[in-house]
């Protein structure tokens, strides 16, 4: 017996960050997290599971996974399987089977939170096609095991990752608070470097947490960010939103700085685009920008001067590409991506 489904699902860029966990194994934020999922960064995952013990056949953009990241989603794998044996859905050792195929519409492993997008279209797909249907809930539960930010990208427009306090990890996941249609603003990706960066995320996260003398304020600075965020959020307050998203960036980013050895993701073409960010908002733009554990930054700005930033942001050396995006949709099942 041979099942197969498809899903897509769009990255998140935090808001308000997720940096530093409670418990590693489970992926258990320290702090709570706030993201907008984005339409134009989007991964399509097919999982065909197949009735017969053998290795899991992997393929991340047409080339076969290796290494850490083919363990990673074999251990994934692992929960899923886990989960058709409690359900009664297969019942032979070993078995069954899962071939995967996934595609990413954007550069993986740069700081664009593939992760996210790439674990969230894994949970919806492998479980459909293993006969498990889950609720949004536990969907967000399941696919934060994977990376902990990809329990956002089940959910669509602003989501909320909840720490939780249970030790199983049941209570940690993410909260739908704005739906993608109900607040038109624009998030600008200005890629800066395509090529995997030089320490992952989860490597430099834990890192921090060992060695920062800054991450304890981190922390506690992180629940009255959170609290300034919903309030703008549910008031469609776009500048009081974007000042917060730069201080809290520019908090996780200073925590790293602090590490024994420091963790510098920025290149000199990032702080250019902070700068240029900065000066078209004093020429009257409404934009803020963002920046997650890698070189390129992000823009949050008003629907309206979104040509404007994206020109302004295009003429700097150094920039690659603007990538614009919307408030996006969840994760969702779609058409096959393959014939398995």
């Amino acid at each position: 017996m041979i099942r197969q489904a498809t899903a897509e699902a769009c990255a998140n860029i935090a808001l308000v960050k997720y940096w530093g966990k409670r418990d590693a194994v489970l992926n258990l934020p320290a702090t709570g997290s706030l993201s907008l999922t984005l339409s134009g960064l989007v991964t399509r995952t097919t999982v065909t599971w197949a009735e017969d013990p053998g290795d899991d056949a992997i393929l991340l953009d047409g080339k076969p996974a290796a290494g850490a990241e083919r363990q990673r989603i074999v251990t994934f794998l692992d929960l899923v399987r886990e989960g058709m044996q409690a359900s009664g859905a297969s019942d032979r050792p070993g078995a069954p089977r899962a071939s995967v195929e996934s595609v990413n519409g954007f550069p993986r492993a740069a700081g664009l939170a593939s992760s996210a997008s790439g674990f969230a279209a894994l949970a919806l797909a492998s479980t459909r096609a293993a006969g498990l249907e889950l609720a949004d809930e536990q969907l967000s539960v399941l696919a934060r095991r994977g990376s902990g930010s990809a329990c956002r990208s089940i959910f669509g427009g602003f989501v909320e990752w909840l720490p939780g306090s249970a030790a199983d990890g049941q209570d940690s996941h993410a909260v739908p608070l704005l739906a993608p249609e109900a607040w038109d603003v624009r998030m600008l990706v200005a890629v800066l470097a395509e090529r995997p960066k030089p320490k992952g995320s989860t490597d430099a996260m834990n890192h921090t947490v060992a060695t920062s003398p800054y991450f304890e304020a981190w922390r506690a600075c992180v629940p009255g960010d959170l609290d300034i965020a919903r309030q703008a959020i549910a008031s469609r307050d776009l500048a009081r939103l974007g000042e917060l998203a730069e201080s809290n960036a520019l908090r996780m980013h200073a925590t790293m700085l602090a590490a024994r050895p420091p963790v510098l993701y920025w290149l000199p073409e990032t702080v250019a685009a902070m700068r240029r960010v900065r000066e078209l908002r004093d020429a009257g733009m409404a934009c803020w920008f963002t920046i997650d554990a890698g070189p390129n930054v992000k823009v949050l700005c008003d629907a309206a001067f979104e040509a404007a930033v994206i020109t302004g942001l295009s003429d700097l050396p150094g920039v690659l590409r603007v990538i614009s995006s919307r408030p996006g949709p969840g994760a969702r099942l779609v058409p096959a991506l393959v014939s398995s």
